[in-house]
């Protein structure tokens, strides 16, 4: 007769085992590509339109601390990305996204309210030092002649 395979049979056991570990091979191997979905989802997905919204609600005038935020963190997401460090381009997406929220809610603000609005600076810079006798302006390193 034919020996059968029994619980407890070497063989048995040696089957177990390695339908075990394929198990758990296949579910490591299929749980490390969660970073790129992530990514695609978080990033590409959310953070370029809220920054997009927030480009077409002039955040960039309106806003512009939260919107230099938004597009500086979502380009830090994509440098990441491109080193495969999902975990933290995901991270940085969703700064991205939480500060283009902000920017698009500041901006409505600024945009019905003038008061709410970012300090418009003179544009006219005053000189480094005063002009000479004869009208040039010396370097303000340099010594007076």
């Amino acid at each position: 007769m034919a020996a059968a395979c029994v619980p407890g049979d070497k063989i048995m056991d040696g089957i177990m085992t390695m339908r075990r570990l394929g198990l758990v091979l296949a579910l490591v191997l299929g749980s490390s590509a969660c970073g790129p979905i992530a990514y695609v989802n978080e990033v590409t997905r959310k953070a370029s339109d809220s920054v997009d919204q927030a480009r077409a609600a002039q955040a960039d005038k309106y806003a512009p601390y939260y919107w230099t935020r938004a597009t500086q963190y979502l380009h830090q997401a994509k440098v990441l990305a491109a080193h495969a460090d999902f975990q933290a381009a995901n991270r940085f997406g969703r700064l991205a996204n939480e500060a283009a929220e902000k920017a698009i809610v500041e901006a409505a603000a600024a945009a019905k309210d003038p008061s709410k609005r970012p300090l418009e600076l003179d544009k006219q810079v005053a000189p480094a030092k005063d002009a000479t006798k004869d009208g040039s302006v010396v370097a303000p390193a340099k010594e007076t002649p």
